[in-house]
């Protein structure tokens, strides 16, 4: 087998634009872009939901995490939620509420990664993903980084089953919100 690292930056964007027709990939672009800018400009009404206990975690995490590049409050809540309500179960909804969130980066990369392709860290994430797979994804979720939409982009386009990349995110979100609440 081939060594992932060895492989040229051009030969590695070119196996990850193998996805469906360009209209189904201008499609998941416009309904990517089309979320997180809706998300980004619900953000102010985030901490409000704060009021619905774990309900309103878990919403306000999917939004939070379901913008593409975009910031969005979302720790901050987990954070202060975690001192009234119990911290276990605040880190389990807010971790699921991410986990469902960052599928939209998901999506965005099984669509065709059209603007991250000329990200340098993009490229990295590719092979990082390629090589260790599942735990690429388990700790870029559990660590808090402005990187995890493209690597949930990487995945999208390499095509990691999405149920796989669901789990180890899942399991990644639990742990950072455990550590935050």
């Amino acid at each position: 087998m081939r060594d992932a690292e060895a492989a040229p930056a051009a030969e590695v964007r070119g196996r990850t634009r193998r996805s469906g027709s360009p209209a189904w990939r201008l499609v998941a672009l416009l309904l990517v872009t089309l979320v997180s800018i809706g998300i980004f400009a619900l953000r102010t009404e985030v901490e409000r939901w704060a009021n619905f206990g774990y309900l309103g975690i878990f919403l306000a995490s999917v939004l939070a995490n379901g913008t593409v590049l975009l910031p969005a409050p979302g720790v901050a809540l987990v954070a202060a939620m975690g001192g009234v309500l119990n911290p276990l179960l605040v880190s389990l909804a807010a971790g699921l509420g991410a986990s469902i969130g960052e599928l939209v980066g998901y999506m965005a990369g099984f669509g065709g990664q059209l603007v991250v392709e000329r990200i340098a860290i993009y490229d990295h994430l590719l092979q990082w993903m390629r090589r260790y797979g599942s735990l690429t994804i388990f700790l870029l979720a559990a660590v808090p980084n402005p990187f995890f939409d493209l690597a949930g982009m990487a995945a999208g386009s390499l095509r990691v089953p999405v149920q796989r990349f669901f789990l180890w995110c899942l399991l990644g979100k639990i742990v950072k919100m455990l550590a935050f609440a």
